[in-house]
C-alpha cells in the first residue's frame, strides 16, 4: 500500500528503520516506488525532503542481498531512458556509497563500471552526482584494494569511451577534477605497484588523459607528474619506462605551460632515458623532448647536448636515435636555436649525409628536412645549391644516396621554402635523374620525393612537371609489382 502513488516516503523511511533484514523481501518494489516519487518531486520544494526520505531507506539496509538489490536497481534505473528516473537513482546511489554502514567492497568493480559509464551522459546533473559517487567509491578503498582495481577501471574507461561515438573527450572527465577520483587507483599502482603493474597503471593514465580536457587535467597535473618523473628515474625493464613515457608525453601535449615548474626535472629524465640502452626507451624519449621543447624558453643546452652525443656515438643504433631526437626537437622549436648552435648542427648534418651506414644517411637527411624552415635565406640557398639539389651521376652511390633523402626530406617537410630557393625544373631535373640510376635505393628517394613535391604543387595550385609523370607512374608500376611478388613469396 506505501508504494502506491502518491507514495509516502516519510512513512518508507520510518518503517525501514525497524524493518531489518525483512525490509530486503521488499526492496525491489520499494526502491521504484522512491525513484518515481523523486521524480515526480524534482524541481519542486518538496524535493529535498523526500530525497533526504529516500536516503533513510536506502541507508538503513545492511544486509548482502538488500546491498546487491540496491547496486543492481539503482545502477540498471541510472542508465534508463526516463531522466528523471535516471537522475534519482543516481542520487541515492550517491548517498548509499557516501555514507552506508553495509560493506560493498565485493561491489566496487561493478560501482566503478557502473559510475564511469555514467560519465559519458549528456544530462550535466547525472555526470556531478555520478563523478561524486564515484569518489566516495574510491576514497572508501585502501592502498592494497586500489592496486587490485587498475584492471577494473582500464576495462571501465575502454567500454565507457566505447560509447562516446566519434566524441574525442568524455563528459565526466571534463569536468572541473575530472579526474581525480580515480587518480589515487593509478598513482599508488604506479608508486608501490609491480613492474606489470606500473606499466598497466601508466598505459591507463594515458588512455584516460587522452579522454580528458585540458583545462580539466589542470588540477590532476602535479599528482600525476611526480610520480611518473620518480619512475623513470629507477631501474626499470624498458617496457615500464616505454609507458611512462608515453603518458608524460601526452600530458605535456595536452598541458603544456602548466608542466613547466617540472621543466628541470623532465629534461633531464628524458635526456637519461635517450641515452637508454633500449631503441624503444629512446625513441620515446626523443618524442616526449619535442613536447618539452615548446615550453622552453632557453633550449640551446638541450639542443648542443643532443647534438654533441649524436657526434661521440659509435654505435650506429644508438647514434641514429639520437639523431631521431634532434629531429623530434628541432622540428617544433628550431627558431629557438642560436645561429652558432644552427649552424654547428647543419655542418654535422650534412657530413653525415655521406657516412657509411645507410640509416644513419637516412636519419641525418630527415633531421636536415625539418631544419630547412628555420634557415636564413642566405644558409637555406647555400645549402640546397651545394648539397641537397647538387647531383653527379658518377659520384660514389652512398654520397647521392644521402643527397637524394635530403632532397625528399626537404620536400616533404618544407616545399614552399624550397621552392623559395629553387625553380620547379631545377627540381625535377634533380629527382629524374636519381630516378634513372640502377641503384633501388636512390629511385625509392626520388619516388618518395615525386610524391612530396606532386602533393605540394597540386594543393598550392602550381603547375605539375610533365617529365616526371610519366616516369613516376613507370617506377610506381614496377615497385608495386615488387612488392606483391614479396608478399607472395
Amino acid at each position: 500500500q506505501l508504494t502506491t502513488p502518491p507514495v509516502n516516503t516519510q512513512a518508507l523511511c520510518i518503517l525501514a528503520s525497524v524493518a531489518g533484514d525483512t525490509l530486503t523481501r521488499h526492496l525491489c518494489k520499494i526502491l521504484v516506488a522512491l525513484l518515481g516519487a523523486l521524480s515526480d518531486t524534482a524541481g519542486t520544494p518538496e524535493y529535498d525532503e523526500a530525497l533526504s526520505h529516500c536516503q533513510g531507506v536506502v541507508l538503513a539496509v545492511t544486509d548482502e542481498a538488500g546491498v546487491t538489490t540496491i547496486v543492481d536497481e539503482l545502477l540498471q534505473h541510472s542508465k534508463g531512458s526516463n531522466l528523471g528516473v535516471a537522475q534519482a537513482a543516481v542520487a541515492l546511489l550517491l548517498a548509499f556509497c557516501s555514507n552506508t554502514r553495509a560493506d560493498y567492497s565485493d561491489y566496487v568493480p561493478q560501482l566503478l563500471r557502473g559510475l564511469i559509464h555514467l560519465f559519458t551522459h549528456k544530462d550535466e546533473e547525472i555526470l556531478k552526482t555520478s563523478w561524486l559517487a564515484l569518489n566516495a567509491v574510491t576514497k572508501s578503498l585502501d592502498a592494497a584494494d586500489q592496486r587490485s582495481l587498475v584492471a577494473d577501471v582500464r576495462q571501465a574507461v575502454k567500454f565507457a569511451a566505447s560509447d562516446l561515438k566519434g566524441d574525442d573527450l568524455m563528459p565526466g572527465f571534463c569536468l572541473p577534477k575530472g579526474i581525480q577520483p580515480i587518480l589515487p587507483i593509478f598513482r599508488e599502482a604506479v608508486l608501490n605497484g609491480e613492474p606489470e603493474l606500473k606499466e598497466a597503471a601508466s598505459n591507463g593514465l594515458t588512455e584516460v588523459i587522452r579522454l580528458t580536457s585540458s583545462e580539466a587535467l589542470k588540477p590532476s597535473v602535479v599528482h600525476v607528474t611526480g610520480p611518473l618523473i620518480r619512475i623513470l628515474g629507477d631501474r626499470f625493464a624498458w617496457n615500464v619506462k616505454v609507458a611512462v613515457l608515453d603518458t608524460l608525453a601526452l600530458l605535456l601535449a595536452k598541458t603544456g605551460v602548466m608542466l613547466k615548474p617540472f621543466l628541470p626535472q623532465l629534461q633531464t629524465t628524458f635526456v637519461k632515458a635517450v641515452h637508454d640502452p633500449h631503441r624503444g626507451v629512446r625513441l620515446r624519449a626523443g618524442a616526449a623532448l619535442a613536447h618539452l621543447i615548446t615550453i622552453h624558453t632557453k633550449p640551446d643546452p638541450l639542443f648542443t647536448e643532443l647534438h654533441n652525443a649524436v657526434k661521440v656515438a659509435d654505435d650506429t643504433s644508438i647514434r641514429d636515435t639520437m639523431i631521431q631526437a634532434l629531429r623530434c626537437v628541432v622540428e617544433p622549436a628550431g627558431n629557438k636555436m642560436s645561429d652558432g648552435v644552427r649552424r654547428g648542427l647543419v655542418t654535422t648534418l650534412v657530413g653525415l649525409l655521406t657516412h657509411d651506414d645507410d640509416s644513419t644517411r637516412l636519419c641525418a637527411a630527415g633531421a636536415l628536412g625539418v631544419l630547412l624552415p628555420w634557415l636564413p635565406a642566405d644558409e637555406l640557398h647555400t645549402l640546397l645549391t651545394q648539397h641537397v639539389l647538387e647531383d653527379n651521376c658518377n659520384s660514389d652511390w652512398t654520397i647521392r644516396h644521402g643527397r637524394s633523402a635530403a632532397l625528399f626530406s626537404a620536400l616533404k617537410a618544407a616545399p614552399a621554402k624550397l621552392l623559395d630557393v629553387a625553380q620547379p625544373d631545377e627540381i625535377s631535373s634533380t629527382l629524374l635523374s636519381y630516378l634513372s640510376s640502377d641503384r633501388l635505393a636512390l629511385v625509392e628517394n626520388a619516388m618518395s620525393g615525386v610524391s612530396f613535391f606532386i602533393t605540394y604543387q597540386l594543393i598550392s595550385g602550381g603547375s605539375v612537371p610533365m617529365s616526371l609523370l610519366q616516369p613516376f607512374a613507370k617506377h610506381f608500376t614496377f615497385l608495386n609489382s615488387l612488392s606483391t611478388t614479396t608478399v607472395m613469396k
